[in-house]
């Protein structure tokens, strides 16, 4: 006899991906590119959460403002706060990976990202994402 934890799990994992593919093609319709790397085929594109799905309410999880495009790289090193956003468009980069590995990743400090798609509500989840995720 399964456990009510795991049938919550298995419940909210299928209720993630239904929503998931909404979420994903209101994204893509906002932010049709990953705006680090420019790829723009969306079989190589992730729609990276800005406040994480799991910490989100059942409005904030579809919200496609609540999200950004990234490669699958760039997805983990947002979504593990390891790289982070200003509201004007510049990096941060958290010290829990060295000089080093970003370089080799191609992306610094305080670069400033031209193509990344931000408005009001972004700055809203940028700042759940900068208190709660964000390593430094």
């Amino acid at each position: 006899m399964e456990r009510v934890t795991d049938l919550k799990e298995k419940f909210t994992q299928s209720h993630a991906r239904i929503g998931q593919g909404k979420y994903r093609e209101k994204l893509l319709k906002q932010c049709p590119i990953c705006p680090i790397t420019l790829v723009s085929d969306d079989r190589l594109l992730i729609a990276s959460h800005i406040k994480p799905w799991a910490k989100s309410n059942s409005q904030e999880q579809l919200d496609p403002h609540n999200g950004f495009m990234f490669t699958p790289t760039f997805d983990f090193l947002f979504d593990r706060g390891f790289m982070f956003f200003t509201n004007n468009k510049k990096t941060i980069l958290s010290p829990f990976l060295s000089k080093m590995t970003y370089s080799k990743l191609n992306i610094s400090d305080n670069r400033i990202i031209s193509q990344l798609v931000m408005d009001d509500k972004r700055e809203e989840y940028l700042k759940y994402h900068r208190a709660n995720i964000l390593k430094r």
